[in-house]
C-alpha cells in the first residue's frame, strides 16, 4: 500500500483485524438501504459509494461488532483503518475513524504515516476533517516532535494535508501553539480553494475560544491579506 510522499506502508497481521473486518462487513451489508445510499452519495459529491447507513444506525451496528473484542494496539489499529480504507463504501471510513478517535492514545507517532493514507485516499471533508482534529492533533499533542511534519504539511501541493495542518490543533485549547498557527494561517492565506479560506478561518475562530483577543490582535495587524471568509469565519464568535 503506497503512501503519499513515496513511503509504502504493509496492512500489519492482526487477528483482531481479521474478526472485526468479518464481523463488520457482515453486519453493515445486511442493514444495507440502497435508496438511501444514493442520496447520501449525492449530498457527499459522489466522493464514494455507501451503504445507505445512519449515522445512529450505523454506530449500533459498530458497537455490536466490537462488543467483546480486545482491545486494539497500534498494529491492529493500522489494519483495521487501512483494510477498511480499502472497501468502497463510505461507512467503513466511518467506522475506521471512529476507532481511531477512540484508541489513538494506543497509537505512537509511528502511526502518523497512516494518518496521511487516510487523509490523502478517498479525501473529502467528513473523514479529513476528524482525523485531522481527533488523530494527527491527539498524535502531535502526544509528541511535538511531530510539528516538523506539520510544518511540512502546511506547504504540501495536496489541499488536504495543508486543511489537516491548519485544523490538527483544534481541540488542543490552552496547548495551541499559537505562532505556528499563525503562520500556517498566513501561508495559506491567498490559498485559492474554498476548504482551506474556509479552515483558515475555523482553526483562528476555535483558537478565540482560549485567547479572543490573540486572534483579534493578530487579525487587526495581519487580516488585510485574508480573503472575507477567512476573517469571517475567524470572528463570528468574538467580533472585530
Amino acid at each position: 500500500m503506497r503512501v503519499t510522499g513515496g513511503r509504502t506502508i504493509g496492512v500489519p497481521h492482526s487477528v483482531l483485524a481479521d474478526a472485526v473486518l468479518e464481523r463488520l462487513t457482515a453486519a453493515y451489508a445486511a442493514a444495507a438501504d440502497p435508496a438511501r445510499a444514493v442520496a447520501m452519495r449525492a449530498y457527499m459529491k459522489d466522493v464514494a459509494p455507501f451503504l445507505g447507513l445512519p449515522t445512529p444506525e450505523r454506530r449500533a451496528l459498530s458497537r455490536a461488532v466490537l462488543a467483546g473484542t480486545a482491545r486494539p494496539d497500534e498494529a491492529d489499529c493500522t489494519a483495521i483503518a487501512l483494510r477498511c480504507w480499502a472497501l468502497p463504501e463510505r461507512e467503513y471510513h466511518y467506522f475506521a475513524v471512529d476507532l481511531l478517535r477512540r484508541h489513538v492514545g494506543r497509537c505512537t507517532s509511528g502511526f502518523l504515516p497512516v494518518a496521511r493514507h487516510l487523509v490523502t485516499t478517498v479525501p473529502w471533508w467528513d473523514t479529513v476533517d476528524l482525523l485531522a482534529a481527533h488523530v494527527v492533533g491527539a498524535l502531535v499533542a502526544a509528541d511535538p516532535g511531530l510539528r516538523a511534519e506539520m510544518d511540512a504539511w502546511i506547504a504540501d501541493d495536496d489541499l488536504w494535508l495543508v486543511r489537516t495542518a491548519l485544523l490538527h490543533q483544534l481541540r488542543h485549547k490552552e496547548r495551541t501553539d499559537a505562532d505556528r498557527l499563525f503562520a500556517y494561517c498566513l501561508r495559506q492565506a491567498a490559498h485559492p480553494d474554498f476548504f482551506i479560506r474556509k479552515a483558515i478561518g475555523w482553526s483562528l475562530r476555535e483558537y478565540a475560544k482560549t485567547d479572543p483577543e490573540a486572534v483579534r490582535a493578530f487579525l487587526a495587524r495581519k487580516g488585510h491579506r485574508f480573503t472575507p471568509l477567512s476573517v469571517r469565519e475567524a470572528l463570528k464568535n468574538i467580533g472585530p
